[in-house]
């Protein structure tokens, strides 16, 4: 037998920590209560504070992602799904342009793979914790002292082992859905509803105002006497959240939601016994908010890296192509003012957008291209290319209805390849319409919420027994 890369992984197998797959079907009751026991140790570890820093004050390097990675600064949870992601989209890459080879039928190779991608994420928390200790994000480490840095990278790296976990919980069967998409989705729902309703108050030009958006209209209107002003101001303050944005929200919200109802279906019937058709249904969102995930995580590690290069080189060549960071308004916050990492950082209003289209298009044409080459690439290692479907069509004595049985592949490689790029795509130009039009917080993150809150709907509605299908991904038709 040839030597493979994924061997290299099997020395390591007995020291990666692992999650039993269950030995029985566990009941949909209990996969709530995981799911809910789950969701509290995320939330607990979001609040509580690293041991031993200094200040977390300064620049941001990732103020613009850690939403949607369920990432809270100064806390265990600064990592978030980071490293998850990234090792999921590095392996994604390395099966897709068949770096490595791996058959995901073969039992011993699937769970390889996952040994691997855990490792690697594991990795990669380490490697990130060194780099935010050193760099001296949360106070130099001159100051801190070499224990004290030491006792922060275990700190993070214990936090993401833990999160690497509670994901590995969930997709075995202990819960539903994953732990990521989970994570982000509670994230963003609880950054949303704090500003739109935080009752806390800002000093400003005018006075205190309320941070709440909606607090703040109410006030607004209560306590000025011209109520036309009032909602100007309401639905127009630029320091804090804003009415505004709490609507372009809300539109979002159901503009995707009503997405997600758009889907191609495939009458299929039974070759071995009679009965009325079925329906399978390949959604417009074929592959959820994998891609725009992914590119997250992509967009994510560029700016760390390119923040962290010019902190340290601020004049090498190659540090500048990559980005010059600079500071705006006297606030300590860096943003990207050349090079790459500039034209793939999203702009932050419509006004912004229109004062350089040329960084605006190449920042739409980035996120609409790598939304659709990673929805088009996952499909291959997820199991739901249009082979994949085919064989598991013949697996369960399944045709199309009005072809024959070995047309069926032919059929699917028409439709879901383009259903999963054009997914990808409209995903992307959500996402993108979204921070134009100024959400409350960025459009990514929204997108990857509604999906999240619209994939539990269906896991509850087929696993809580609220409808039946024939099988899996399939429903009735006659």
């Amino acid at each position: 037998m040839s030597f493979r890369v994924l061997d290299l992984v099997k020395p390591f197998e007995p020291l990666v920590p692992e999650v039993i797959a269950p030995q029985r079907k566990v009941p949909f009751n209990q996969k709530v209560m995981w799911t809910g026991v789950t969701l509290l140790i995320f939330l607990v570890m979001s609040e509580i504070p690293l041991y031993g820093i200094i200040s977390s004050d300064g620049s941001d390097p990732l103020i613009w992602l850690r939403m949607m990675l369920a990432s809270n600064r100064g806390t265990l949870m600064e990592l978030g799904i980071t490293p998850i992601v990234s090792a999921s989209m590095v392996f994604q890459l390395l099966q897709g342009t068949k770096l490595i080879h791996v058959d995901m039928s073969n039992k011993e190779d699937r769970e390889q793979f996952q040994t691997a991608q855990k490792l690697f994420a594991m990795l990669l928390a380490v490697g990130q914790a060194t780099v935010y200790v050193l760099t001296g994000m949360y106070g130099p480490p001159s100051s801190l002292g070499a224990g004290v840095c030491l006792l922060l990278v275990l700190q993070l790296v214990f936090a993401g082992i833990i999160v690497i976990l509670l994901d590995e919980l969930l997709q075995k069967g202990y819960g539903l859905g994953s732990g990521i998409s989970l994570f982000t989705a509670t994230n963003v729902c609880e950054q949303v509803m704090w500003k739109a309703f935080a009752p806390t108050t800002s000093a400003s030009s005018k006075g205190a105002e309320f941070d709440g958006a909606v607090v703040a209209l109410f006030h607004l209107l209560g306590s000025r006497k011209d109520k036309k002003r009032a909602l100007l101001e309401a639905f127009y303050r630029q320091n804090l959240p804003n009415m505004l944005q709490v609507l372009a929200t809300v539109l979002v919200f159901f503009a995707v939601v009503y997405l997600q109802g758009f889907r191609v279906e495939i009458p299929i019937k039974s070759t071995r016994q009679r009965g009325p058709y079925a329906m399978y249904p390949i959604r417009l969102f074929y592959t959820s908010n994998t891609p725009i995930m992914l590119q997250s995580a992509l967009s994510s590690n560029i700016f760390l890296i390119s923040q962290m290069l010019f902190m340290k080189w601020p004049n090498n060549a190659f540090v500048k192509i990559l980005g010059s960071w600079g500071s705006k308004g006297g606030s300590s916050q860096l943003y990207a003012v050349s090079g790459l990492s500039y034209y793939i950082q999203p702009p932050m209003s419509l006004t912004d957008a229109m004062v350089d289209p040329i960084k605006t298009f190449v920042y739409i044409t980035f996120v609409l291209g790598s939304c659709a080459v990673f929805s088009t690439t996952w499909i291959e290692i997820s199991g739901t290319s249009p082979r994949d479907v085919a064989k598991q069509f013949k697996e369960q004595g399944l045709v199309i209805a009005g072809h024959r049985d070995t047309s069926a592949y032919k059929e699917l490689k028409k439709i879901i390849p383009t259903a999963a790029a054009f997914g990808g795509v409209a995903i992307g130009a959500l996402s993108v319409v979204s921070d134009l039009i100024g959400t409350l917080g960025s459009g990514t993150s929204i997108l990857l919420s509604v999906t999240t809150i619209y994939g539990y709907y269906d896991l509850a509605v087929k696993e809580g027994g609220f409808a039946k299908s024939v099988v899996s991904g399939y429903t009735d038709g006659i």
